[in-house]
């Protein structure tokens, strides 16, 4: 009855098998028939649509506050034994969270998928079904917030008093639509209904100023007044652990306020572009960067920072148990703060006042705890997104903050004076404030280095990057200061639950299924990887994942792919530092070889499909270029009936999460080639590693660490070295670069007309001359492109042996246990927060 309502199903069928279930409110539900009254229940009683519909929609809503309920019990519980223990605990500052869909990981997390399966079932559909009405969470727009919700999972996982704080965006990047003129973006609004996961909190309020004045009282004391004032509202979403009865929280802050007193839609819309568009003030913003949209974001990054810090604070004291004197020196031993990049940095003055303006501490006392609280961790050694603010901007509207930071300035140019006299001539690199009177800006990776007691880079890399170059002055002030926290995933969301077939087959040869949260387990595969028997194991699980892939990209492009193909990937955002454009201009270069070719020569060629997938930004003309030039490829080659059986060539619209669930597990190569020493860490190498996609990459960010654990012969490695790189811009700026022949050639035959009439020759300009705005190849894509085309040359030889290759993908999983997301966290808990596990009883 059930299969037959699920495949031809009317909302006539679907109530009456919902009259056969009793709809019984079982919040805590465990065997399947109780589950499905427990569903049932909630379509009745937690009614958002009208009666007597049972869709597929209403069934995820009413299935997902089903799963809710034990999270609920969870997370009262979690709290409860918290505030019990006291513990010291940690609060994880972002601005930017990528989820992904929840009921998946929420029913693997708790070990009741199958009980949900079999439940659902009983209701006339399938928990693939269901889980696919989920829009993705858009909390942000990038790979630190995807890393943050990594970091989330293994926090619940290994049961550490833990909080993320973020923003409640309405809007997140935005949908990118792909037309005829290349990428155009849409609002994607993930909260248009409602998220069943979230739970406001209308007692968790606090008020978060802006603009005004700075009142000084006889005393000396000062206060800022005035301005305008706005509510912070907190929403709070569960974060279960896997297998722990442990449930964490990720605290998101909204803006509410009387409309006539602030405008909140784009506040609240996460000003990301094309969300932007929708609003009266942000396209004001976008006509008037100079000023109003750069106090937007400004804005929202102190309204997170000051919710956060309030909202700490009050559960400081809370946990005090009525003790009369606040002992303030305390604070440290139960606090730890981490900011998630720059983004944050405002928590540095904003606890500042807290502590002296509201609770009266000295500045030396407020000083201490300050330091002793924050951690930074920076993602980043490009210069446009090391953050820097105009003093102006700041002072306008954060007067009482940049006195602080002033003052952070001011002490800390003394103390260098004092005690390092032979860095004197170094101040200026090292100032907080860099008084330039062109532009005056407030230098926030500086003031976060000044602040924290501890910085981390995210891959040994970029660690050793951040000490030998972009911080090597401050490391000799505080050698202690620096340490390195490499990357990782949670194999939870990106092995167990996308990839079940491979995860399965795991699971039996190493007869456990510890690897799930201990992945150094993985490792005992070694000893299969020459088993003919797990390697016809391993073939089927990859096809398995490949045909689903296929069938996605047939239901998104309209374009039929072949599953026996290599399936070559790259998918991440659209920008020049991790070169999209050489991996287009090789495609290019490969299609104009088959051209050419006699179709006996082309037999005997490896079969390709290429898929690009990534956003580029509204306002960034060149990664849009590349977009569209992916795009017009492919139009050209995949319609081709010469070549289109050998190579094809997608542009994947709309890259997100959930898209990624399905790419990673069904990749067989994944390109990793950013410019060395450019990509801090880089964790969708760690991905596919993971589902066993090898690499082909430069020594760059965390690739470095996944080759030497993979093993360099399971790599292929091609590219200039970071050290090498200052040299080869130089040696390109002197005019001594010699491009490769087939480097031209891709260019040129672009430059013919091939993929159509649009003017590439802006993107071409960039690869051109040997310096200037826009020219010179920065990012040395013609330096590296005959390594890279030879790098290829070897992935098509080795995929003609399917016993190599399938041995050397079982060693790429095997090999991948250094890069969970639990040894990242276990090593931040252990050697940054000092934090200990408080697992729930």
């Amino acid at each position: 009855m059930a299969d037959a309502v699920k495949a031809n199903g009317s909302t006539t069928d679907r109530i009456t098998i919902l009259e056969k279930i009793p709809p019984v409110a079982n919040p805590l539900a465990k065997d399947p028939a109780a589950i499905a009254s427990n569903i049932n229940y909630h379509a009745h009683y937690s009614p958002h649509f009208s009666p007597y519909k049972f869709e597929p929609e209403q069934a995820f809503y009413a299935t997902a506050e089903s799963v809710r309920d034990q999270l609920i019990k969870q997370w009262n519980d979690t709290y409860c034994h918290y505030h019990k223990v006291n513990p010291k605990q940690t609060y994880y500052l972002s601005m930017e969270y990528l989820q992904g869909r929840a009921l998946t990981n929420a029913v693997g997390n708790l070990d009741v998928q199958d009980a949900y399966a079999d439940a659902l079932k009983q209701l006339g559909y399938a928990l693939e079904e269901i889980t696919e009405q989920e829009k993705d969470a858009a909390l942000g727009n990038g790979g630190i917030g995807r890393l943050a919700s990594c970091f989330l999972d293994s926090m619940a996982t290994l049961s550490l008093p833990a909080w993320g704080y973020g923003l409640r965006y309405r809007y997140g990047l935005f949908k990118q639509l792909m037309t005829k003129t290349g990428q155009e973006e849409i609002a994607e609004d993930w909260l248009e209904k409602f998220s069943p996961w979230e739970i406001p909190r209308h007692d968790v309020v606090f008020p978060i100023r802006f603009f005004g004045q700075v009142e000084v009282n006889p005393n000396g004391s000062r206060k800022w007044i005035g301005g305008e004032v706005i509510q912070a509202v907190a929403y709070d979403v569960p974060i279960p652990g896997y297998k722990t009865k442990n449930t964490n929280s990720l605290r998101l802050w909204e803006a509410k306020a009387r409309a006539e007193d602030f405008n909140l839609f784009e506040f609240n819309d996460g000003k990301y572009e094309s969300a932007a568009l929708l609003h009266s003030r942000a396209q004001q913003a976008k006509s008037n960067a100079t000023e109003d949209g750069k106090l937007l974001r400004l804005e929202q990054q102190y309204f997170l920072c000051s919710a956060s810090l309030q909202d700490i604070i009050t559960r400081f004291k809370e946990r005090l148990d009525g003790k009369d004197k606040i002992m303030w020196s305390e604070f440290p031993s139960k606090v730890a703060v981490q900011l998630n990049d720059t983004h944050p940095t405002l928590s540095i003055p904003e606890l500042m006042r807290l502590l002296m303006d509201d609770e009266g501490l000295g500045w030396d006392e407020a000083w201490d705890i300050t330091n002793r609280t924050i951690a930074y961790t920076n993602h980043t050694v490009l210069p446009e997104a090391l953050e820097k603010w105009s003093q102006t901007v700041m002072w306008k509207l954060l007067p009482r903050h940049m006195e602080i930071i002033e003052e952070i300035d001011k002490r800390f140019i003394k103390m260098i004076q004092s005690t390092k006299p032979e860095l004197e001539g170094k101040i200026s690199d090292l100032l907080i404030l860099d008084n330039n009177p062109q532009k005056p800006v407030v230098r926030m990776a500086n003031l976060c280095v000044v602040s924290a007691h501890t910085v981390n880079g995210v891959a040994q890399l970029h660690s050793d990057i951040l000490k030998a170059e972009l911080f090597s002055d401050y490391v000799k002030v505080w050698r202690t200061k620096f340490q390195n926290k490499t990357n990782g995933i949670t194999p939870r969301r990106w092995l167990k639950f996308c990839n079940p077939e491979l995860s399965s087959i795991i699971t039996k040869w190493l007869k456990t299924d510890q690897w799930v949260n201990n992945l150094d387990l993985l490792v005992n595969l070694r000893q299969f990887a020459d088993s003919s028997v797990l390697q016809a194991e391993w073939e089927s699980a990859k096809l398995a994942s490949k045909q689903r892939l296929a069938h996605y990209v047939l239901q998104v492009t309209g374009v039929s792919i072949d599953p026996n193909s290599l399936f070559d990937i790259q998918i991440k955002r659209i920008h020049e530092y991790k070169r999209q454009l050489m991996n287009i201009l090789g495609a290019v270069y490969r299609y104009k070889k088959l051209k050419e070719m006699s179709p006996e020569e082309r037999k005997k060629t490896t079969p390709r499909t290429i898929m690009i997938g990534g956003k580029a930004f509204a306002t960034y003309t060149n990664a849009k270029r590349i977009v569209k030039l992916v795009s017009d490829v492919g139009a050209v080659v995949n319609t081709d009936p010469e070549v289109n059986s050998f190579l094809k060539v997608i542009f994947v619209p709309n890259y997100n999460v959930s898209v990624a669930e399905v790419l990673i597990p069904g990749s067989e190569l994944s390109q990793h080639i950013s410019t060395a020493g450019m990509e801090a860490s880089g964790t969708s190498n760690m991905k596919f590693a993971l589902n066993g996609c090898l690499i082909i990459g430069t020594l760059d960010g965390a690739n470095v660490e996944i080759r030497e654990e993979i093993g360099q012969e399971n790599f292929f490695l091609f590219g200039a070295t970071a050290d090498e790189v200052p040299r080869l811009r130089k040696e390109r700026e002197q005019g001594l670069f010699k491009p490769d022949p087939r480097f031209e050639e891709a260019k040129q035959f672009i430059k013919s007309g091939a993929f159509g009439s649009y003017d590439y020759n802006p993107l071409l300009d960039s690869l051109e001359g040997n310096s200037g705005f826009g020219r010179g190849d920065y990012f040395l894509v013609g330096y590296d492109f005959p390594s890279y085309m030879d790098a290829q040359a070897r992935v098509d030889e080795a995929y003609k042996d399917r016993k190599k290759w399938t041995k050397m993908s079982i060693l790429s999983t095997a090999g991948s246990g250094k890069f969970s997301s639990d040894r990242t966290i276990g090593q931040y808990a252990k050697e940054i927060w000092k934090i200990d596990e408080c697992r729930l009883p």
